[in-house]
């Protein structure tokens, strides 16, 4: 029987759930870029650079905003990272309450725009952005990215 270019039935090697904590200090930025960068590699998720490269400023923009704004309340940070057949999703959760907004742009300001950026990232990518409450009163942002469709290999 033919199965080229069909999607397996069972779950493709790099598909999974992963979490990742950290304490919402300044070095806590780059360990956890690193920290999906290594994951994505190390299980062979089929990501090309363009979305990768979207993928770390966002965990970059998201973990720094959390730092940042949200350290007081959230001494503790989370990053988990979901990969499907089609998509991979990165959420950076905290426990402050407060919901940012994105900004418009003002060229007059150096900071503050780091939402607006996931945004733009993950529009252009044709992926999706939302923010939910935790049940302890926190809230995690979610950003969804499409994945090249799978390609089956042959059984032999």
């Amino acid at each position: 029987m033919e199965s080229r270019g069909r999607v397996p039935a069972h779950p493709l090697p790099y598909e999974g759930v992963w979490r990742y904590t950290a304490p919402a200090v300044d070095a806590s930025v780059p360990r956890a870029r690193h920290a999906v960068r290594d994951l994505l590699r190390r299980q062979g998720v089929p990501v090309d650079e363009d979305i990768l490269q979207g993928l770390l400023l966002i965990v970059s923009e998201l973990t720094t905003n959390v730092v940042r704004h949200a350290a007081v309340l959230s001494p503790e940070l989370a990053v988990e990272v979901a990969v499907g057949a089609d998509r991979v999703s990165v959420s950076v959760e905290d426990s402050h309450p407060y919901r940012p907004t994105a900004l418009e742009t003002d060229h007059a300001r150096t900071g503050g725009r780091g939402l607006l950026l996931v945004r733009e990232i993950t529009a252009g990518a044709g992926g999706g952005c939302h923010i939910e409450r935790t049940t302890g009163g926190g809230k995690i942002i979610r950003v969804t990215l499409p994945l090249p469709p799978p390609v089956a290999r042959p059984p032999f």
